[in-house]
Protein backbone atom coordinates (compact mmCIF):
# COMPACT_ATOMS: atom_id res chain seq x y z
CA UNK A 1 0.00 0.00 0.00
CA UNK A 2 1.77 3.28 -1.17
CA UNK A 3 0.27 6.31 1.01
CA UNK A 4 1.43 9.59 0.88
CA UNK A 5 -0.60 12.36 3.29
CA UNK A 6 -3.25 9.84 4.00
CA UNK A 7 -3.77 10.04 7.62
CA UNK A 8 -7.26 10.76 7.39
CA UNK A 9 -7.95 8.05 4.69
CA UNK A 10 -5.85 5.05 7.26
CA UNK A 11 -8.56 4.60 9.35
CA UNK A 12 -11.11 3.41 7.68
CA UNK A 13 -8.85 1.84 4.62
CA UNK A 14 -7.02 -0.21 7.60
CA UNK A 15 -10.01 -1.18 9.45
CA UNK A 16 -11.24 -3.00 6.73
CA UNK A 17 -8.10 -5.20 5.80
CA UNK A 18 -7.32 -8.69 6.85
CA UNK A 19 -6.07 -9.03 10.09
CA UNK A 20 -4.48 -12.33 9.09
CA UNK A 21 -2.36 -10.98 5.90
CA UNK A 22 1.52 -9.08 6.15
CA UNK A 23 0.91 -5.63 5.28
CA UNK A 24 3.65 -3.19 3.66
CA UNK A 25 3.41 0.33 3.80
CA UNK A 26 5.69 2.53 1.35
CA UNK A 27 5.60 6.17 2.52
CA UNK A 28 6.48 8.53 -0.31
CA UNK A 29 7.65 11.13 2.55
CA UNK A 30 4.41 12.13 3.90
CA UNK A 31 4.59 15.91 5.92
CA UNK A 32 1.53 14.95 7.82
CA UNK A 33 1.04 12.01 10.38
CA UNK A 34 0.51 9.22 8.18
CA UNK A 35 3.20 7.15 9.48
CA UNK A 36 2.62 7.53 13.10
CA UNK A 37 -1.37 6.42 11.90
CA UNK A 38 -1.01 3.53 10.53
CA UNK A 39 1.75 2.38 12.85
CA UNK A 40 -0.81 2.92 15.42
CA UNK A 41 -3.62 0.70 13.82
CA UNK A 42 -1.41 -2.22 12.83
CA UNK A 43 2.16 -1.91 14.69
CA UNK A 44 2.73 -5.43 12.85
CA UNK A 45 2.99 -3.53 9.28
CA UNK A 46 6.35 -3.90 7.43
CA UNK A 47 7.38 -0.23 6.94
CA UNK A 48 9.37 1.16 3.98
CA UNK A 49 10.33 4.61 2.81
CA UNK A 50 10.50 5.07 -0.94
CA UNK A 51 13.73 5.83 -2.53
CA UNK A 52 12.76 8.14 -4.98
CA UNK A 53 9.00 9.38 -6.37
CA UNK A 54 6.24 8.42 -7.95
CA UNK A 55 3.61 5.68 -7.13
CA UNK A 56 5.44 3.40 -9.44
CA UNK A 57 8.56 3.67 -7.42
CA UNK A 58 6.58 2.96 -4.36
CA UNK A 59 5.25 0.12 -5.71
CA UNK A 60 8.50 -1.47 -6.94
CA UNK A 61 9.91 -0.74 -3.18
CA UNK A 62 6.76 -2.45 -1.01
CA UNK A 63 7.01 -5.26 -3.79
CA UNK A 64 10.81 -5.76 -3.15
CA UNK A 65 9.32 -5.94 0.66
CA UNK A 66 6.68 -8.79 0.29
CA UNK A 67 7.30 -11.78 1.72
CA UNK A 68 3.46 -13.77 0.88
CA UNK A 69 3.30 -15.75 -2.16
CA UNK A 70 0.11 -13.55 -2.88
CA UNK A 71 0.93 -9.87 -3.70
CA UNK A 72 -2.02 -7.47 -3.53
CA UNK A 73 -1.58 -3.50 -4.83
CA UNK A 74 -4.39 -1.22 -2.94
CA UNK A 75 -4.64 2.18 -2.44
CA UNK A 76 -4.74 3.90 0.79
CA UNK A 77 -7.41 6.91 -0.14
CA UNK A 78 -10.36 4.91 -0.05
CA UNK A 79 -11.25 4.25 -3.64
CA UNK A 80 -10.46 0.50 -3.28
CA UNK A 81 -12.75 -1.68 -1.21
CA UNK A 82 -10.34 -4.03 0.74
CA UNK A 83 -13.70 -6.19 0.86
CA UNK A 84 -12.63 -7.28 -2.45
CA UNK A 85 -9.27 -9.04 -2.17
CA UNK A 86 -10.79 -12.72 -1.93
CA UNK A 87 -11.63 -11.80 -5.17
CA UNK A 88 -8.80 -11.47 -6.64
CA UNK A 89 -6.86 -14.27 -4.37
CA UNK A 90 -9.50 -16.63 -5.72
CA UNK A 91 -8.43 -15.87 -9.02
CA UNK A 92 -5.50 -16.36 -8.89
CA UNK A 93 -5.71 -19.82 -7.30
CA UNK A 94 -8.28 -20.78 -9.74
CA UNK A 95 -5.11 -20.48 -12.23
CA UNK A 96 -4.33 -16.95 -13.17
CA UNK A 97 -0.72 -15.72 -12.78
CA UNK A 98 -2.07 -11.95 -12.87
CA UNK A 99 -5.48 -10.44 -11.90
CA UNK A 100 -6.08 -7.16 -12.47
CA UNK A 101 -9.51 -5.20 -11.66
CA UNK A 102 -11.67 -3.65 -13.64
CA UNK A 103 -14.16 -1.60 -13.37
CA UNK A 104 -15.67 -1.82 -17.07
CA UNK A 105 -16.76 -5.67 -16.36
CA UNK A 106 -20.22 -6.69 -15.00
CA UNK A 107 -19.85 -6.55 -11.52
CA UNK A 108 -17.36 -3.58 -11.72
CA UNK A 109 -18.20 -0.25 -11.60
CA UNK A 110 -16.33 3.82 -10.66
CA UNK A 111 -18.55 6.43 -8.82
CA UNK A 112 -14.87 8.73 -9.42
CA UNK A 113 -14.31 8.46 -12.81
CA UNK A 114 -14.98 11.78 -14.99
CA UNK A 115 -15.71 11.85 -18.67
CA UNK A 116 -12.73 12.38 -19.66
CA UNK A 117 -10.96 9.96 -17.70
CA UNK A 118 -13.56 7.37 -18.84
CA UNK A 119 -12.87 8.22 -22.19
CA UNK A 120 -8.99 8.48 -22.07
CA UNK A 121 -9.25 4.91 -20.41
CA UNK A 122 -10.69 3.36 -23.09
CA UNK A 123 -9.10 4.78 -26.27
CA UNK A 124 -5.69 3.59 -24.42
CA UNK A 125 -7.10 0.10 -23.94
CA UNK A 126 -8.32 -0.44 -27.27
CA UNK A 127 -4.45 1.02 -27.94
CA UNK A 128 -3.19 -1.76 -26.06
CA UNK A 129 -5.61 -4.51 -27.17
CA UNK A 130 -5.33 -3.72 -30.79
CA UNK A 131 -1.26 -3.92 -30.49
CA UNK A 132 -0.23 -6.54 -27.79
CA UNK A 133 -3.47 -8.61 -28.96
CA UNK A 134 -5.31 -8.59 -25.65
CA UNK A 135 -8.82 -7.92 -24.96
CA UNK A 136 -8.28 -5.67 -21.30
CA UNK A 137 -11.36 -3.54 -20.75
CA UNK A 138 -9.31 -1.38 -17.89
CA UNK A 139 -6.12 -0.68 -18.71
CA UNK A 140 -5.41 2.21 -15.96
CA UNK A 141 -6.89 1.04 -12.45
CA UNK A 142 -4.35 -0.04 -9.55
CA UNK A 143 -6.29 -2.60 -7.95
CA UNK A 144 -4.03 -5.66 -9.22
CA UNK A 145 -3.09 -8.93 -7.48
CA UNK A 146 -0.41 -11.46 -8.87
CA UNK A 147 1.55 -14.62 -7.38
CA UNK A 148 5.04 -13.25 -5.47
CA UNK A 149 7.23 -15.68 -8.63
CA UNK A 150 5.65 -13.89 -11.22
CA UNK A 151 7.14 -10.79 -9.76
CA UNK A 152 10.83 -10.82 -12.24
CA UNK A 153 8.53 -10.87 -15.54
CA UNK A 154 8.15 -6.84 -14.65
CA UNK A 155 11.50 -6.09 -14.33
CA UNK A 156 11.31 -2.92 -12.05
CA UNK A 157 14.06 -2.03 -9.52
CA UNK A 158 14.03 -0.11 -6.67
CA UNK A 159 17.57 0.54 -6.94
CA UNK A 160 18.84 4.32 -7.43
CA UNK A 161 21.55 4.62 -9.93
CA UNK A 162 22.10 8.16 -10.13
CA UNK A 163 19.36 9.16 -7.72
CA UNK A 164 17.33 10.08 -10.49
CA UNK A 165 13.64 9.17 -11.03
CA UNK A 166 13.50 5.80 -13.48
CA UNK A 167 10.62 5.56 -16.56
CA UNK A 168 7.65 3.66 -14.40
CA UNK A 169 7.98 5.35 -11.82
CA UNK A 170 4.96 7.87 -11.90
CA UNK A 171 1.39 6.66 -12.66
CA UNK A 172 2.10 4.86 -15.94
CA UNK A 173 2.94 1.84 -13.77
CA UNK A 174 -0.52 0.11 -14.33
CA UNK A 175 -0.17 0.63 -17.53
CA UNK A 176 3.53 -1.13 -17.65
CA UNK A 177 2.45 -4.02 -15.57
CA UNK A 178 -0.41 -5.11 -17.67
CA UNK A 179 2.09 -4.52 -20.80
CA UNK A 180 4.94 -6.21 -19.47
CA UNK A 181 2.48 -9.10 -18.12
CA UNK A 182 1.16 -9.62 -21.62
CA UNK A 183 4.63 -9.70 -23.25
CA UNK A 184 5.75 -12.58 -20.91
CA UNK A 185 2.69 -14.34 -21.66
CA UNK A 186 1.00 -14.36 -17.87
CA UNK A 187 -2.18 -15.53 -17.66
CA UNK A 188 -4.07 -12.61 -16.83
CA UNK A 189 -7.57 -12.34 -15.72
CA UNK A 190 -9.58 -9.21 -15.13
CA UNK A 191 -11.87 -9.23 -11.86
CA UNK A 192 -14.53 -6.74 -11.60
CA UNK A 193 -14.45 -4.01 -9.09
CA UNK A 194 -16.17 -0.95 -7.75
CA UNK A 195 -13.99 2.51 -7.41
CA UNK A 196 -15.23 4.59 -4.65
CA UNK A 197 -14.50 8.61 -4.82
CA UNK A 198 -11.52 9.38 -2.92
CA UNK A 199 -11.83 10.11 1.11
CA UNK A 200 -10.04 13.00 1.89
CA UNK A 201 -7.57 15.05 0.06
CA UNK A 202 -6.52 15.45 -3.48
CA UNK A 203 -5.12 13.16 -6.12
CA UNK A 204 -1.91 13.39 -7.46
CA UNK A 205 -3.29 12.36 -10.82
CA UNK A 206 -3.25 14.56 -13.45
CA UNK A 207 -5.34 13.41 -16.27
CA UNK A 208 -3.97 15.17 -19.33
CA UNK A 209 0.11 14.12 -18.69
CA UNK A 210 -0.15 11.41 -16.95
CA UNK A 211 -2.39 9.92 -20.47
CA UNK A 212 0.61 10.97 -22.26
CA UNK A 213 3.11 8.76 -20.37
CA UNK A 214 0.12 5.61 -20.03
CA UNK A 215 0.28 6.92 -23.94
CA UNK A 216 4.19 6.69 -24.36
CA UNK A 217 4.76 3.22 -21.93
CA UNK A 218 2.80 1.47 -24.89
CA UNK A 219 4.77 2.80 -27.54
CA UNK A 220 7.91 2.75 -25.77
CA UNK A 221 7.45 -1.36 -24.69
CA UNK A 222 6.14 -2.06 -28.09
CA UNK A 223 9.26 -0.49 -30.10
CA UNK A 224 12.20 -2.25 -27.21
CA UNK A 225 9.85 -5.36 -27.23
CA UNK A 226 7.92 -6.38 -29.97
CA UNK A 227 7.75 -9.89 -28.98
CA UNK A 228 6.47 -11.88 -26.52
CA UNK A 229 8.87 -13.61 -24.12
CA UNK A 230 9.44 -16.50 -21.84
CA UNK A 231 8.39 -15.47 -18.49
CA UNK A 232 11.86 -14.16 -17.01
CA UNK A 233 13.61 -16.09 -13.93
CA UNK A 234 14.57 -14.50 -10.73
CA UNK A 235 18.49 -14.66 -11.75
CA UNK A 236 17.26 -12.61 -15.30
CA UNK A 237 18.61 -9.19 -15.32
CA UNK A 238 16.26 -6.91 -13.41
CA UNK A 239 16.14 -3.85 -16.72
CA UNK A 240 18.01 -2.79 -19.41
CA UNK A 241 19.40 0.15 -21.30
CA UNK A 242 16.83 1.45 -24.23
CA UNK A 243 18.42 1.31 -27.68
CA UNK A 244 19.31 3.67 -30.26
CA UNK A 245 17.52 2.93 -33.58
CA UNK A 246 18.73 4.82 -36.49
CA UNK A 247 20.99 7.10 -34.66
CA UNK A 248 17.69 9.12 -32.98
CA UNK A 249 17.51 7.53 -29.32
CA UNK A 250 13.96 6.37 -28.51
CA UNK A 251 12.89 9.05 -26.49
CA UNK A 252 13.26 11.10 -29.39
CA UNK A 253 11.51 8.74 -31.61
CA UNK A 254 8.91 8.39 -28.94
CA UNK A 255 8.38 12.16 -28.62
CA UNK A 256 8.25 12.31 -32.68
CA UNK A 257 5.93 9.72 -32.60
CA UNK A 258 3.60 11.97 -29.32
CA UNK A 259 3.80 15.48 -31.76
Amino acid sequence: MPVLNESRNLPHVMSNLPKDCELVLVDGHSVDDTVEVAKALRPDLVFVMQNRTGKGNALACGFEACSGDVIVMLDADGSNAPAEIPRFVDALVAGADFAKGSRFVDGGGSSDLTWLRSTGNRALSGIVNMVYRERFSDLCYGYMAFWRDVLPSFRLSAETPGGGRQWGDGFEIETLLNVRASLASLNVVEVPSFEHARMYGVSNLRAASDGLRVLRTITRERLVRPERSRRPSAGDLVEEPFPSTDGVHLDQAILLLED
